[in-house]
C-alpha cells in the first residue's frame, strides 16, 4: 500500500505531461536533424554566369536546365562583378568562360561552407566535360586551413545559443520560472546581458587567438556573440514567463531542433530541404551561423539582415518577459514589495 501511494504521489498529472513532452521533444529532434540533413542536395544556388556575347546567355539557359535544378543563374558583365558578388554574398558562385581557350574559371567561397563549394567544382567540371571543356577553381573567400569543413562558425555560435538558454533556464530554476514582478524580471535581463557580455568576449577568444580557426575580427565576433546570447536567453526568460517550466523545453524546440539543423552549418542553406531552407534565417542559429562566416570570411559584408533578426529576438524577448512579470507583479487589493509578498505571504515565486 505504501508503494502504490508513492506511486500515486509521484506520477501526476503534470508529471506525466512533461514526460509525454520531453518524449516529443526528443522524436521532433531524430526528424528534424534526420530531415535537414540525412540527403543535402543543391537546390537554385545563386551562380554567376561571366561569357563574352551570346554565349553567356547560352551558357546560363544550359545551367539553368540542368536536372533537379541545381542553380540558379545569372548572367554577369565581367568576372570583377563576379568576385564583388561572391564577397558579398549576393551569389554563392560563378563561372567564367574563356572563349579562347578550353579552360574555364569556377569562383567559389569555401568559407560560406565548403560542402557548397565541393558540390559546385564537381557539379561544374561535369558540366564542362560533357562540352569537351576543363574548370579551374579559385577561392574567392577560403575557409582557414584550421576550420576543418567550415565547420568552426556554426560550433560556436551553437555554443553561444547553448549558453543563452543554460543561463536563462539557470536562473528559472534557482528563483522560480516566472519572475515575481517587474524588478526581479530586471534582475534577471541584467544578469543575462553581463553573462552575454561574457560570454561572446570569450568565445570570441577561443575560436580566434587561442585556437586559430576563425579570422577575422575579434571584437567584431564579441559582438556578434553577446547579441546571439542574449537574443536566446531573453526568449527563453519570455517563454518561461509565459509558461513557466515548460518555457525550456519551447526554447529547446526553437533553437536546438528547429535553429540547428537549418543554420546552414553543415550544409549552407542552398543544400537544405525548403522547410529548413526557409527557417533558418529567421533563427539564432542561422542567423548567427550566416554573422560569423560574413565576419570571417567575408570583410563583414552581408551582416545587416541576420543582425536585425538577432535583435529582433532580443527586442520581443525583453518586452515579453517584463510586460507579464508587471502583470504578475500588479497589487491587488494592496501593496506589493520588491520581495513578491503581500503582508508577509508570497503571492509569486
Amino acid at each position: 500500500m505504501r508503494f502504490a501511494d508513492e506511486l500515486k504521489n509521484a506520477v501526476t498529472p503534470r508529471a506525466a505531461m512533461l514526460v509525454i513532452g520531453v518524449l516529443a521533444l526528443q522524436l521532433l529532434f531524430i526528424a528534424s536533424y534526420v530531415g535537414a540533413l540525412h540527403d543535402p542536395r543543391p537546390k537554385d544556388v545563386a551562380f554567376g554566369v561571366v561569357a563574352p556575347g551570346p554565349a553567356a546567355g547560352q551558357t546560363a539557359d544550359k545551367l539553368n536546365k540542368l536536372p533537379g535544378d541545381p542553380l540558379d543563374p545569372r548572367v554577369l558583365k565581367d568576372e570583377a562583378t563576379a568576385r564583388r558578388q561572391i564577397m558579398h554574398r549576393d551569389i554563392d558562385g560563378a563561372l567564367v568562360v574563356d572563349p579562347r581557350g578550353t579552360t574555364d574559371t569556377l569562383l567559389v567561397a569555401s568559407g560560406g561552407g565548403t560542402a557548397l563549394s565541393r558540390t559546385l567544382t564537381t557539379l561544374l567540371t561535369e558540366v564542362d566535360a560533357a562540352e569537351k571543356r576543363t574548370v579551374k577553381t579559385e577561392d574567392v573567400a577560403a575557409a582557414s586551413d584550421k576550420d576543418f569543413n567550415g565547420l568552426s562558425s556554426f560550433y560556436l555560435v551553437v555554443g553561444w545559443c547553448v549558453g543563452g538558454y543554460l543561463c536563462a533556464s539557470i536562473l528559472a530554476i534557482s528563483a522560480g520560472s516566472r519572475a515575481s514582478n517587474v524588478p526581479r524580471a530586471i534582475i534577471r535581463l541584467g544578469t543575462m546581458a553581463l553573462y552575454s557580455i561574457a560570454g561572446g568576449l570569450g568565445g570570441a577568444i577561443i575560436i580566434g587567438p587561442i585556437l586559430g580557426a576563425l579570422p577575422g575580427s575579434v571584437m567584431g565576433l564579441w559582438g556578434l556573440g553577446a547579441l546571439v546570447v542574449f537574443g536566446v536567453g531573453a526568449i527563453t526568460l519570455a517563454l518561461q514567463a509565459l509558461t513557466g517550466i515548460v518555457g525550456i523545453g519551447l526554447a529547446v524546440l526553437i533553437i536546438v531542433i528547429g535553429g540547428n539543423p537549418s543554420a546552414g552549418g553543415a550544409f549552407p542553406l542552398p543544400m537544405l530541404p525548403a522547410f529548413w531552407k526557409a527557417i533558418g534565417p529567421w533563427l539564432p542559429p542561422g542567423a548567427g551561423t550566416w554573422s560569423a562566416r560574413s565576419i570571417a570570411y567575408f570583410e563583414g559584408n552581408a551582416l545587416t539582415g541576420p543582425l536585425l533578426v538577432l535583435a529582433a529576438w532580443a527586442v520581443v524577448g525583453v518586452v515579453v518577459t517584463l510586460v507579464l512579470s508587471a502583470r504578475r507583479g500588479r497589487p491587488v487589493n494592496g501593496a506589493i514589495d520588491l520581495s513578491g509578498t503581500k503582508y508577509g505571504r508570497t503571492i509569486a515565486p
